[in-house]
């Protein structure tokens, strides 16, 4: 009996059908999606909990150290003049008697960590020698001799019209009562809103912000 032979047929898969599906489907996300616009500027973000750039014009730091000493500080790089308006102010209020070249060396000091009667004798002197100069702080602990409010009053002039920052940086050994009168000093301004500088660091296993991230980086 004569044996039938089946056709043979070839095992090769026509890819082409997939290969068209394929161009089709990335067409169509390329033209679906929409793309994220690029940054303006290039920014780096750090390693911290923070998400707020510490301003470097318009802001006032008010710095407490691990001895309660209040300091007072401008931050305005593009209009110096800021410096002139808040020294004249501060010396026609409490009638001290600074020369027109004490005033003008306000715009190299730093930051102010002198009573009233203290702050001829401080702008007196060059910047190297202000910086080794002892100096015991601003006085706020007597409600009644709260001398930062006379600055931030005078810092609120200067600026009025503009938006003025309000930055605390304080010493982890600090104690609560001059951070609570630096406070006062503020409301008595009628000042309200100030952000706390703080040192960068990670964020806290296991927090809330820190569950977030791993979701969302997944």
């Amino acid at each position: 009996m004569p044996s039938v032979k089946l056709p043979r047929k070839s095992t090769d898969t026509d890819m082409t059908p997939f290969v068209d599906v394929a161009f089709l489907i990335l067409s169509f996300f390329m033209l679906a999606t929409k793309f994220k616009p690029p940054e303006p500027v290039e920014i780096t973000t750090p390693g911290s909990v923070n998400s707020q750039k510490l301003p470097e014009n318009n802001a006032v730091m008010i710095i407490v150290d691990s001895s309660n000493r209040v300091f007072f500080s401008v931050l305005s790089e593009k209009d110096k003049s800021k410096f002139d308006a808040i020294i004249q102010d501060v010396n026609s209020s409490q009638s001290l008697g600074l020369s027109n070249a004490e005033m003008a060396n306000y715009r190299q000091t730093f930051a102010v960590g002198v009573p009233f009667g203290n702050l001829k004798q401080l702008l007196g002197l060059d910047t190297k020698s202000q910086e080794v100069l002892k100096v015991p702080g601003i006085p706020v602990l007597d409600s009644a001799n709260n001398q930062l409010f006379w600055w931030v009053a005078a810092a609120k002039k200067a600026f009025a019209g503009e938006k003025l920052n309000y930055l605390i940086k304080g010493d982890a050994k600090s104690k609560y009562p001059t951070f609570e009168a630096v406070i006062s000093a503020l409301k008595r301004n009628d000042e309200f809103k100030y952000n706390l500088v703080t040192a960068l660091d990670d964020v806290p296993n296991n927090s809330e912000l820190d569950l977030y991230n791993r979701k969302n980086l997944k």
